[in-house]
């Protein structure tokens, strides 16, 4: 039997283990390092997978508007990777975007079969906010967001990268 994968909210002193799950992605450019500053900040985002005790996955749901979360930073441990970790940050990122009232998630992703069987779809009509929310999007000072509307200034972080989004 597969040992359990226990989630639970991410604390303070998980910050250097994120870090770790995300470098050898970023070394990859699969995912964008970012300074632990920038992880403190947002640890209240954070999920941690856990396995006997040991951090072997993470991944944050950031809300940016109303209706509108993005799931960002996904990462497990390389050796484990196919093992159903990332699936099961995920799904309990979907049930708390559920719980924040959130009714469509969003991510821009490489990983494009993997959220395909987690119920998102590729985003054919990249103008999914109406003019007013994308005017307020705007002032949003967040990478992520601006990944999200596509803005010209982070073009290179998103090369090659799919927009994808979930409707709940």
């Amino acid at each position: 039997m597969a040992p359990a994968i226990v989630l639970r909210p991410a604390r303070t002193a998980d910050v250097h283990a994120i870090k770790n799950l995300v470098a050898p992605l970023a070394e990859k450019r699969i995912l964008i390092s970012k300074e632990s500053v920038t992880y403190f900040e947002a640890i209240q985002e954070f999920l941690i997978a856990e396995i006997d005790g040991e951090i072997v996955g993470c991944g944050a749901l950031h809300v940016m508007w109303e209706d509108l979360a993005e799931i960002r930073t996904l990462a497990t441990t390389d050796t484990l990777r196919g093992r159903g970790i990332g699936r099961a940050i995920v799904e309990k990122l979907l049930v708390n975007a559920r719980v924040l009232g959130v009714s469509r998630v969003f991510c821009l992703t490489f990983e494009v079969d993997f959220f395909l069987r987690s119920g998102f779809t590729v985003m054919a009509d990249q103008s999914v906010v109406d003019p007013a929310v994308y005017s307020e999007l705007l002032r949003s000072a967040d990478e992520g967001v601006a990944e999200f509307l596509d803005l010209a200034r982070v073009k290179p972080n998103t090369l090659g990268n799919t927009r994808m989004i979930c409707q709940l």
